[in-house]
């Protein structure tokens, strides 16, 4: 529209609506809307003008209120600056008069504190007196905690408050020493018996007059200690001397017996000696006289309650017996445990149903300290350890096994005892068998059919076939062995665990034998021929009891031993070895002593030269001088079959050496053979004469005509003689082309060698020599 006036729009689908004919506004005309614009116009103008008025006006006010605000808040600020230094500074006044009167409070409660305790402690008001003195310190910690506000003053009121205190404390000990006064022997001879016996505890029971009307004596005083906080400290020095003097000896010493004399205003407690030669006194005594003592001291000095704490908060009260039993009950129970329930401890399981009387009076001990209020109501490690019993017994028993065993290891092997086939150890009587093989094997039988054929072989087996052979051994082991069988005799009458450790107590014997003996005794053993023959008999002796020992307590130990567990075989190879090397041992160190004295006889060489004969001869005699005293020795001591096996092997030794350096000898004379051969003959003749196993001489024969069988060389020894002395024809006789009983001990070479060394090179000799091979 450019004429600017508003045109009105229909939308489209105005025109067309539904088929229907739409009416259109009418559009004003244009002078119209010019004339009402400026109309409108006319009217604003005049408000617009008073509204630009107003803003003005309202402007200016405006600057006047902040001016004013402004002068307002600078003269409020000056004041309240004025005001709130004001406030400070009366509030640190305040602050300042403040702690100053509560100084002057607390020193003026100091003052009153002390006051009232030394009137207090003028009457004798010992409990009063001890508050007081608390109070006094309670207001001086008060002051002495305000930082910043020192007073010169607290250093003369604490050094006033410590000699108050010790001056009450002294007080209190003048008091106590009254109540409980000790007479002690002197310190060098406390530990004695009769020293003991001079020990005395005199305990006052009746009050003053003058204490009578401020309560029991014993109360005010012990109650004045435990405020000041000195009451465990006085008990326990009490409860030491107690133990010390009075309560240890009556458990070490069983002759002592306690008694009281009651005097008018003292209660003496003392000992007398009635049986000197008393070793141990049994848990029923003991418990006796320990409980009479406490019963005392409980009448006359325990039986007081005390209060653990005096200030506002809950009071505890205990009595003088709770609190001196918590300070001496663990040294008590454990001195009557070492020093009276071990020794107690039975020795043999037939005695451990007696020990329920020892059980019995321990709870009955424990139920009296803790009437007395000695005790609290928990269980203690004393009754623990008397109802720990079976245990207990176990393990004495078990560690007296083994004392006793390493006694018997290391006494003197030399004192012997005979054994024979016939000898036994003490032995249990088997167990019938209620089941096993053995059993098994009866009911098998039964059930045979009458018409099988019995194949046993008709010829029996001696009784002594699987018999030690008789010998010597030393009589420790032989207990050594019966303390075993005893212990495991024990066990079978044990409960399981017992019946366990006794059981490998036993095995323990055995390994410690093993270790022990072989090492303590070590010397005598490689120096002393005799002892290597016991220690071989012992343990072979051990090895054999060890075969079967098992079996016999078998089906008589508990369940878990009795599934394979129980047995000893596993230490019988051990056993044989530990044996069978120390005696070799002494024969290896025997052997070298022949050898080093045949070395002297100059190899048997020149013996035309009467020193080198001589040096020979005596060589020899030495050699059979060894042999001699070994057999001695060794006599009645080895079996009889090891005997001659030994002296076989020494002799065969001395033998076989002569012959060796004969034999390898290049020039022999005519001479020389016949000494040589005298030499021989000495020791064909005193050689079996060693063979003295047995004490009776005319027993010996028999073994001294078999030493062909001991002596391996001897038969070609004998051949050496025979060539010595024989001619050539001789010699070859004795070849017989090799078939010939010099055949059987020297071979070509060595036949060769003699001639050579015997004959001169003839035809004849060249002759021998070459039929021989």
């Amino acid at each position: 529209n450019r004429s600017g006036c508003p045109a009105t729009w229909a939308h489209p689908r105005s025109l067309t609506g539904l088929g229907r004919a739409v009416t259109l506004p009418r559009v004003p005309p244009q002078g119209e809307v010019c004339s009402a614009i400026t109309s409108k116009y006319s009217e604003f103008l005049p408000s617009a003008q008073s509204a630009e008025e107003l803003v003005s006006q309202v402007d200016g006010l405006s600057g006047s209120i902040e001016l004013l605000r402004a002068g307002i808040e600078e003269q409020v600020q000056r004041d309240l600056n004025v005001a709130v230094a004001e406030f400070t500074e009366l509030k640190q006044q305040l602050e300042r008069d403040t702690l100053v009167l509560s100084i002057l409070k607390k020193l003026q409660e100091f003052d009153t504190a002390i006051k009232e305790y030394n009137t207090a402690l003028l009457e004798k008001k010992y409990v009063v007196a001890a508050q007081q003195l608390e109070k006094a310190r309670s207001s001086l910690k008060m002051l002495e905690s305000r930082k910043g506000f020192e007073l010169k003053i607290l250093k003369a009121l604490g050094t006033e408050l410590t000699v108050q205190t010790q001056n009450m404390l002294y007080h209190l000990g003048e008091e106590w020493q009254k109540l409980a006064v000790w007479k002690l022997p002197p310190s060098k001879e406390s530990s004695s018996l009769e020293s003991v016996m001079h020990s005395e505890l005199h305990l006052c029971t009746l009050p003053s007059k003058e204490e009578e009307i401020a309560g029991p004596p014993v109360a005010s005083v012990l109650q004045a200690f435990a405020v000041l906080g000195e009451l465990r400290t006085k008990l326990k020095i009490f409860g030491q001397l107690l133990l010390k003097y009075i309560l240890k000896p009556l458990i070490s010493y069983p002759s002592l017996q306690p008694f009281t004399e009651e005097l008018s205003d003292v209660v003496i407690l003392r000992f007398r000696c009635e049986d000197p030669n008393l070793d141990h006194s049994s848990p029923v005594e003991v418990f006796d006289k320990i409980k009479f003592i406490l019963e005392v001291l409980h009448k006359y000095l325990l039986n007081v309650p005390v209060e653990q704490r005096v200030e506002d908060k809950k009071e505890c009260r205990v009595t003088l017996a709770e609190l001196l039993g918590d300070m001496i009950w663990e040294e008590l129970s454990d001195c009557l445990i070492q020093n009276c329930l071990v020794n107690s401890i039975p020795t043999n399981s037939s005695k451990l149903e007696q020990y329920i009387e020892v059980i019995k009076s321990t709870e009955e001990f424990e139920k009296a300290l803790k009437n007395m209020q000695f005790l609290k109501g928990d269980t203690t490690d004393l009754l623990k350890y008397a109802r720990n019993v079976n245990s207990h017994f176990a393990n004495k028993k078990c560690q007296d096994v083994i004392v006793a065993a390493r006694n018997l290891m290391t006494s003197e092997i030399h004192n012997t005892v005979k054994i024979t086939p016939d000898s036994c150890v003490a032995l249990p009587k088997l167990p019938d068998p209620g089941s096993g093989d053995h059993l098994k094997m009866q009911k098998t039988s039964k059930q045979l059919p009458k018409e099988m054929v019995n194949l046993e072989n008709e010829t029996k087996l001696s009784q002594y076939t699987f018999s030690l052979p008789t010998c010597r051994i030393s009589s420790s082991v032989e207990k050594l062995m019966e303390l075993a069988y005893q212990t495991l005799l024990e066990a079978t009458a044990s409960t399981d665990q017992c019946c366990i450790q006794l059981f490998y107590s036993v095995r323990n014997i055995f390994q410690l034998f093993y270790d022990v003996v072989p090492t303590y005794h070590k010397e005598n053993l490689q120096k002393l021929p005799q002892l290597a023959a016991i220690h071989h008999n012992n343990c072979m002796y051990i090895a054999h009891h060890l075969l079967t020992m098992g079996h016999q307590f078998r089906y008589r130990l508990t369940n878990i031993l009795c599934d394979g567990a129980a047995t000893f075989v596993d230490l019988v190879p051990g056993f044989r070895r530990l044996g069978m090397e120390c005696f070799l041992a002494q024969m290896r160190v025997q052997k070298g002593e022949i050898l080093e004295r045949l070395s002297s006889a100059r190899n048997f060489s020149n013996m035309d030269d009467e020193d080198n004969y001589s040096a020979a001869n005596k060589a020899i005699r030495q050699v059979l001088h060894q042999l001699k005293r070994l057999g001695k020795v060794w006599q009645d001591v080895l079996p009889v079959n090891i005997y001659c096996k030994a002296m076989g092997t020494l002799l065969n030794t001395a033998l076989s050496e002569i012959v060796t350096r004969i034999a390898a000898l290049e020039d022999i004379s005519a001479e020389d053979a016949d000494r040589l051969y005298s030499l021989c003959r000495i020791m064909v003749e005193e050689g079996p004469q060693v063979f003295t196993p047995l004490p009776e001489e005319d027993k010996n024969k028999k073994y001294q005509e078999e030493v062909p069988v001991y002596v391996q060389k001897w038969m070609t020894f004998k051949e050496l003689m025979i060539i010595l002395q024989a001619n050539l024809q001789e010699i070859v006789d004795q070849w017989a082309d090799g078939k010939g009983p010099l055949a059987a001990e020297f071979s070509p070479a060595e036949v060769k060698s003699l001639i050579r060394a015997l004959f001169q090179n003839t035809e004849r000799r060249a002759a021998a020599l070459a039929k021989i091979k």
